[in-house]
Order: C-alpha cells, then sequence, then structure tokens
C-alpha cells in the first residue's frame, strides 16, 4: 500500500508540472530586432514628446480622453498632459476645489493616473482621471467589464469565409516570457513562473476586404449576442501562396488582456499589418510599415461620478480611412 502512495504521489507530482502548451506559435525571428529598432525609436519620440488641447477627445472636472498616437509610449501621454495642466493654470487650484466638493478632502497637487493603457504603436482612445478617488471608482468600472470597446485593425491575410465570429481562449505568458494563445480548457491551469492561463473572448466583425463592403457604426448589442467558439487545437496551417488581401476588421474585447486582439488576429489568420510580433507582414505593396495598424476606436462606460453615459471615440486612422468604405 505505501509503495502504492508513494507511485501515485510521483505521477500527481508529475502531472502537475506538466504546463499546458500554446497553440500560437513562438515569436518570429525576424521580430526581435525589428521590435527593437521599434522600441528605440519610441523611447527617443517619449521622451519629447508633448501632447496638445486638439489631442483632447472630452475633458471634465474628472477625467480626460486623449487620442494616442502611435509610436509614444502611456507614460509619455500622462507626463506630458500632467506638464500642459500645469502650464495652463488647469491644475491645482481648480482640482483642488472641485475635488474638495466631490471627495471631501482636498488636494494639493495635481492627482493623474492612467485609467487604460494602449500598446506602443496602438493608436487611440486612452483615459487620464484628475484624483486618486475617481481613478479607484474607474478601474473598478474596468474590472467589472462595465466599459465597451471598440477597436480597429487592418490585417493581411488571405480573407476569410467569416463575417462575424466571436472566440474564447486562454491568455498567458509561455515559458519564454511571450504572451501566447492556450486552448479554452487550460483556462485555470498554472503556467511558468506562477501564473496561471486566464480567459479571453474577443469579437470580430468584417468592415471591408480590399476596400469593399459596407460601412457599419459598432453594434455592441448586435455582437454581444455571438455565442463564443471556444479553442480548443491549433488553427489550420495556411499556405503562403494564397492570395493576401486588406482586411479591415471591428474587434469587440469582454476582456482586457495584453495583445487578446493582436493574439486573436494571428490565431484566426489573419495578422495585424506591420504587427511582426504576431507574424503580420513587415512590408507591404512596396512600403516597410514601422508600427502595427491597429486602433482604440472607442469607450463606452458610465461617468464613474455622474452617472451619464459617457462614449469616447477617436477619429479615424489613414489607413482606416484609405480602406473603410464611406456611407453613401
Amino acid at each position: 500500500m505505501a509503495d502504492d502512495a508513494h507511485l501515485l504521489s510521483s505521477q500527481t507530482d508529475s502531472k502537475d508540472l506538466n504546463f499546458p502548451t500554446p497553440l500560437s506559435p513562438p515569436l518570429p525571428a525576424i521580430s526581435k530586432q525589428i521590435e527593437l529598432s521599434r522600441a528605440m525609436t519610441a523611447s527617443s519620440k517619449s521622451s519629447i514628446f508633448s501632447i496638445t488641447r486638439s489631442e483632447f477627445l472630452f475633458e471634465d472636472e474628472w477625467m480626460i480622453g486623449v487620442d494616442k498616437t502611435p509610436g509614444i509610449y502611456c507614460e509619455a501621454v500622462l507626463s506630458s498632459v500632467r506638464q500642459l495642466l500645469g502650464e495652463s493654470g488647469d491644475s491645482n487650484e481648480i482640482v483642488t476645489k472641485r475635488s474638495r466638493k466631490y471627495s471631501g478632502a482636498e488636494v494639493t497637487q495635481l492627482e493623474l493616473h492612467l485609467a487604460n493603457r494602449l500598446d506602443r504603436d496602438t493608436t487611440g482612445v486612452m483615459l487620464v482621471t484628475k484624483s486618486h478617488r475617481v481613478a479607484g471608482k474607474l478601474v473598478k468600472v474596468f474590472t467589472d467589464h462595465k466599459v465597451k470597446k471598440t477597436y480597429l485593425a487592418l490585417c493581411v491575410a488571405p480573407a476569410p469565409k467569416w463575417e462575424k465570429i466571436s472566440l474564447k481562449s486562454g491568455h498567458g505568458r509561455s515559458k519564454y516570457g511571450a504572451f501566447r494563445v492556450y486552448s479554452a480548457s487550460d483556462i485555470g491551469r498554472s503556467l511558468p513562473g506562477g501564473s496561471v492561463v486566464r480567459e479571453m473572448v474577443t469579437s470580430f466583425e468584417i468592415l471591408s476586404i480590399n476596400g469593399r463592403g459596407t460601412y457599419k457604426e459598432p453594434n455592441k448589442f448586435d455582437m454581444d449576442e455571438l455565442k463564443p467558439l471556444s479553442i480548443e487545437g491549433r488553427p489550420p496551417v495556411q499556405s503562403s501562396e494564397e492570395q493576401k488581401d486588406e482586411i479591415l476588421i471591428r474587434a469587440y474585447p469582454q476582456s482586457g488582456r495584453t495583445h487578446q486582439i493582436r493574439l486573436h488576429c494571428q490565431y484566426l489568420g489573419i495578422p495585424i499589418r506591420g504587427d511582426v510580433k504576431y507574424e503580420g507582414v513587415y512590408e507591404w505593396k512596396g512600403a516597410t510599415y514601422e508600427a502595427h495598424a491597429l486602433q482604440a476606436e472607442s469607450l463606452s462606460f458610465d461617468h464613474p461620478v455622474t452617472g451619464v453615459a459617457v462614449e469616447l471615440r477617436a477619429p479615424l486612422p489613414l489607413w482606416a480611412r484609405e480602406t473603410m468604405p464611406q456611407p453613401s
């Protein structure tokens, strides 16, 4: 009996050490040097970055909506907003009086926080809060999944056969530290380094293929009705000989995992143009792209103080305007 118990314990320990296998491939070899070059360029640009009020999408007593430019780190946006408000006089005295009325606490300096983060090269809507109290409330709005988000992406790949699709998968870091897609059945399992596989769900709709399609406003309610397909296996391998198309998509992430949309686009076989980390084309139609074509298009939520519905929408980037069918 003792030997049997020892054998069972050994088998269990061995099984626990078997980490889940990622479904997405390792980072392409070409991505290392390109990403290093992009990071160095972004560090240089971020050190001298200066925002203007023309890049504000929204501002009230408690928060600011900003249209982030590509190739800039989020921390640089925050620092630039702080400098802009300080120089314009919209800082200590105004924030102190208004915040005291709201929170009962005196504020002696600007308490700016990033409510959401975007990847270095992703453009679009970012939120900056003006006090600790509002920051805490808005964090809860995000963590409770009460913020509706839409993204636009330009993908280069053979056109998919679906018009709308929703995916549910696992998300986590592999033993090499890279974010990868995992099977939905692996959600909750341990990963190297002590983290666990977490759930990520994204819905997609195609807006145009090679500039042909029908213009659509974001329809979050319609997309919420899509039943997610649980990912359990590797995607089919695509032939490199297949014709590649320009596919403009809108994504509706229901969770907020790092690189979520980029990972799911890669899994679907429609990597984002310029996203070399996840198999996107670096050179296309004679041009070389120094950033991926992904934009945080909109954020919708109830204001954490007033309760009023807020929707922030970023202007369309050039690559979307060139490929999105316009209403007649």
